[in-house]
């Protein structure tokens, strides 16, 4: 069973991916790209899982991160998945998964020191 320690470095990978990935293209490349917006709503739905998988002490001690909301867009681009709003899913890449990754960097940091 993985860990606390182990779920939030899947969800620093899978930022780290979308940073990495988007990296100098814009918003109309990416709703242009079919590929790349199923690639980045994967990687969304993987830190979505991650989240939920979290124990309650953790997120209880880390309440300013958005933890349901979270979970709440991984239910929406699985179960939704006809009906994605893709720049929905763009904002959410370039605005709040940099946000997200410097929280749960500091989280890492205060909870698993060294």
């Amino acid at each position: 069973m993985r860990r606390d320690q182990q779920r939030l470095n899947d969800i620093l990978e899978a930022l780290d991916w979308i940073a990495k990935t988007l990296t100098g293209r814009r918003e109309a490349d990416f709703l242009a790209d079919e590929t790349l917006c199923y690639a980045v709503a994967q990687r969304l739905t993987v830190i979505g899982e991650a989240v939920a998988r979290l124990s309650p002490e953790i997120t209880a001690r880390h309440d300013s991160v958005p933890w349901a909301d979270i979970v709440g867009l991984r239910n929406i681009l699985v179960h939704e998945y006809f009906g994605i709003y893709w720049p929905l899913v763009w904002q959410t890449a370039v605005d709040h998964a940099p946000v997200l990754r410097k929280q749960v960097a500091e989280i890492m940091s205060t909870e698993f020191p060294g």
